[in-house]
């Protein structure tokens, strides 16, 4: 009994300051569900303009009404003098939920072993307890894409939604199989391999694709003719890509890779979505005539070559954008994934303007990945995923004051300002 006592106490010492701290804030420590009227914003819609001095109205998890002179009812009404409201952040691509310590195998479920493992499930390995993952909703980025790495089919990507216990009740409603298309180029500015060893290497890389495929193929074809066959996982989720059931997101940078991995394509007659694209600016036109929607990013980065300009990197989703190719922006991040709105900052400032930047995380995001009918926009009937801030989300001096996912109030808290709250209001102080 004194042992269970012991364990109560310890419980308290621990939770009590927390409870005690977000109470003093004024604060509540879990999402909650409700009926709420933001009222007195400018709704920022991303498809339909801008409504000044707007309300959205939420009940049960949707946006029931955009406009104005919305009454309340008996909707908790949150006023937002002043403030602009958002549609929730889609980040493209990051490790966010698959990784809680990089120096620690133990927290990484990113890349498992083998060069061929479709099967895996990011949805699966997604941690929702990811200390990241207030950290980063907190900046308005509510729905990213949990994307494994590794070999050359690493697993299977997921969207999710910033709010949840399970994956399950994360997953946005959204999977696509990765490939990490044969490279001819350099694996880095230390590979030190001749032209002709990388060469008959990106030829043996390409071989092997094309065999794994064959192979595939053939088994969705027994499959779809009910032949009897052996359980082959791996096998089995490449074939449903095939028979179209899910898209092949296609990571590949290199200009010369991009015409090839669009040829291969082509042939293989795969509804795709380019991945990575660091040199799309290069073969942009290409990639537009064979109408392939890109997710691009980090914008963060430095150039791929030694001869191009110091902003190759921000200006490449604006070249695209511009030549006619649907832009999605992603972080390729894990703990960093907040600052996805300022890559998407980056992009806007240099040459693809604020308008089609905020598209790039929104609803070009909801549309290349098949949601649009849910997020993306601020709309009547849609999921009411969305933010109230102080201005526009890609300057850093904008403060985020309300995140609403699938229409839960969220938490305005996280492990960040828990110590800054800590250490700003020490007791005891410094005094002796």
């Amino acid at each position: 009994m004194k042992k269970f006592n012991s364990i109560i106490y310890l419980l308290a010492l621990i939770f009590i300051p927390v409870m005690a701290q977000a109470q003093f804030d004024g604060e509540f420590i879990k999402p909650r569900n409700g009926k709420f009227l933001l009222q007195n914003a400018t709704v920022v819609t991303v498809t339909k303009g801008e409504i000044k001095n707007g309300s959205v109205l939420i009940v049960n998890g949707k946006i029931e009404s955009v406009g104005t002179n919305i009454s309340a009812g008996d909707a908790e009404v949150i006023d937002c003098t002043g403030q602009y409201i958002y549609p929730g952040l889609f980040d493209g691509g990051s490790r966010l939920g698959l990784v809680e310590v990089n120096s620690l195998p133990e927290t990484q479920d990113f890349a498992e072993i083998g060069q061929v493992t479709p099967n895996m499930r990011a949805l699966v390995a997604v941690n929702p307890n990811s200390v990241a993952i207030p950290v980063t909703r907190v900046s308005g980025v509510t729905t990213t894409l949990a994307s494994p790495s590794g070999g050359l089919f690493p697993g299977t990507a997921a969207l999710i939604n910033l709010n949840g216990y399970t994956g399950d009740q994360m997953f946005a409603g959204f999977e696509g199989v990765i490939l990490n298309f044969p490279t001819s180029a350099r694996r880095s500015t230390w590979d030190r391999r001749s032209e002709e060893e990388v060469k008959k290497d990106a030829e043996q890389a390409q071989k092997n694709l094309n065999e794994i495929w064959s192979k595939a193929t053939k088994y969705q074809e027994l499959k779809a003719a009910e032949a009897e066959l052996t359980f082959y996982p791996e096998m089995d989720q490449l074939a449903k890509v095939i028979a179209g059931e899910l898209p092949l997101l296609v990571e590949v940078n290199a200009a010369e890779d991009i015409l090839s991995a669009i040829k291969w394509i082509e042939e293989k007659k795969v509804n795709a979505i380019l991945t990575g694209v660091a040199e799309g600016w290069r073969v942009a036109d290409k990639i537009a005539q064979a109408n392939l929607p890109v997710i691009t990013g980090p914008m963060l980065s430095i150039p791929t070559r030694q001869s191009d300009r110091f902003d190759a990197a921000y200006t490449n989703p604006g070249k695209m954008a511009k030549a006619g190719v649907k832009v999605v922006i992603r972080s390729n991040d894990a703990e960093n994934v907040r600052n996805l709105p300022f890559n998407a900052g980056f992009a806007a400032a240099y040459g693809m303007g604020k308008e089609e930047a905020l598209k790039a995380v929104t609803i070009n995001a909801a549309e290349v990945f098949g949601v649009a009918d849910k997020l993306g926009s601020i709309e009547a009937g849609k999921d009411a995923t969305l933010f109230v801030s102080s201005g526009d989300p890609f300057e850093t001096r904008s403060q985020i004051s309300h995140v609403f996912i699938d229409g839960y109030r969220v938490p305005m808290s996280n492990r960040h300002i828990k110590l800054y709250q800590e250490f700003l209001q020490r007791s005891p102080g410094l005094e002796k």
